[in-house]
This record gives C-alpha cells, structure tokens and sequence, in this order.
C-alpha cells in the first residue's frame, strides 16, 4: 500500500494480495485520524465476500470468488469504543461477464490494484457503537 496526501484528502493505493479493511484500518492507524468518509473506490479485487442486513439485523453473506472489477466502493471509517479503526464499506463489482454484484463489503483481497479516496474528517469524532437487536454497530457523534 502507497498513499499521498492534499490537505485533507487521501489517495491510496492497495496492491495485490492485500485486504481493503485491514489496508485502510492500517492506514488510519498510521496518520492517527478518528473520522473519515470513503468516497471512491475502483481497481480489481478477489475473494470478496459480500451481503446484506435483512429485516431481523442479521447480515447474510455471499462469496464472490473469482477476480472481478471494483466499479464503486464508499462509506466511512470511525474508531470503535476501545480506539480500534473500523471500516464500513459498501462496493458494487462487476464480474467477467458483465454480472453486478453489491452490498455490505466483508472482506475483499486485491487482484490488481485499488485506488481510494478518502477524505479526513479532522473535526469530527465517530465512535462505532453497539445497536440493539442489530450485528451492525452504529455510528455515535461527539
């Protein structure tokens, strides 16, 4: 993973074989930031797994195995209660035959490469707590 820096914009890029949450949890680490969003995302990635939350709060998962396009990646990274980073991702990818897929982003491993943008939110505090009844742990503002 290389990155640069404009202010308070960051453009990463992650290379082969590197997961995207533990890339850019990393990274947040590194620069010491407690809020960004995630605004873009392209490149190629494999061994994704995907899903959704239904109706319950219960996220379903699919896998999507074979390398596949990144066309959209967005969402945010806060710190949760005990100061760790946490990223909440959403990606649509497209696979070899045009087919898209999309949704809550588990984990995804890059093909290729991935290019990011995020955008450090300095005067803002996100803390990922808990939620009742739901597995996502909610967004807290302070």
């Amino acid at each position: 993973m290389e990155w640069t820096r404009s202010d308070e914009d960051l453009l990463v890029r992650i290379d082969p074989g590197e997961e995207i949450h533990a890339s850019l949890q990393k990274l947040a680490q590194e620069i010491g930031f407690n809020a960004a969003a995630i605004t873009s995302g392209i490149g190629r990635t494999r061994d994704n797994i995907y899903g959704y939350m239904n109706n319950e709060g219960i996220y379903i998962k699919r896998e999507l195995d074979n390398p596949s396009e990144l066309v959209s990646l967005s969402g945010n990274i806060a710190r949760t209660q005990d100061g760790k980073p946490f990223t909440h991702i959403h990606c649509c990818w497209s696979d070899d035959g045009n087919t898209v897929h999309a949704g809550h982003m588990f984990s995804s491993t890059i093909a290729v490469v991935a290019e990011i943008h995020l955008r450090i939110m300095s005067k803002a505090v996100m803390t990922r707590c808990p939620l009742a009844d739901v597995q996502l742990l909610g967004l807290q503002f302070s």
